[in-house]
């Protein structure tokens, strides 16, 4: 039975660093994969993953009124598919995440989607919340916080690296945006 998985973490855990290696694991023993990548992400370009650490590829753009079973089902016609990667898996709809499960159970293509779990301010991204749902296999990878406990909390800050409480729930950034921290520690940031 092929499943869904949802690898979650907060900023610079490495998700697309393990994205990339488990795409590489299938294409070693022959196995063709197809990788998404949101449009609204450009940080790397349309259609492309970078992870910190250098690792690159190519990947299927996708917005959110793209219907990703009918793309899917239409290229695994033409060459078998193995397993379907999604990077930053907390800008899919929904609706996209209910397709993602027919992927799995239809198709029989298991489909491991990568991203955040919550947004700077500590709420759940559409996608997030429809995979923490539907998902069969709930991964979280961790990374660290200055103070060396698991960092949680994604703390976006402004160009005077002060912590930002409010602004829209999407906006692209790196390192310069985001400071991944332990819960103690993201509250502490926002205090007055």
């Amino acid at each position: 039975m092929s499943k869904v998985y949802f690898y979650y973490s907060a900023m610079n855990a490495g998700k697309s660093t393990v994205l990339l290696q488990a795409s590489y694991n299938y294409q070693e023993r022959g196995m063709r994969t197809l990788l998404f990548a949101p449009v609204v992400d450009q940080r790397a370009g349309i259609g492309r993953i970078a992870s910190r650490i250098g690792l690159e590829a190519n990947a299927n753009p996708f917005s959110t009124t793209d219907d990703l079973f009918k793309n899917i089902t239409t290229k695994h016609t033409e060459k078998k598919v193995s397993c379907v990667l999604i990077d930053e898996a907390q800008f899919l709809t929904r609706k996209q995440v209910e397709q993602l499960c027919r992927v799995a159970d239809d198709l029989k293509v298991p489909v491991l989607c990568y991203g955040l779990r919550t947004d700077f301010q500590a709420q759940l991204f559409p996608g997030s919340a429809a995979l923490l749902g539907l998902a069969d296999d709930l991964i979280e990878l961790k990374t660290i916080c200055d103070c060396g406990r698991k960092a949680t909390m994604n703390l976006r800050v402004g160009p005077d690296g002060k912590g930002l409480k409010e602004g829209e729930q999407i906006e692209i950034g790196g390192n310069e945006r985001y400071v991944a921290m332990c819960r103690a520690h993201y509250h502490a940031a926002l205090a007055p």
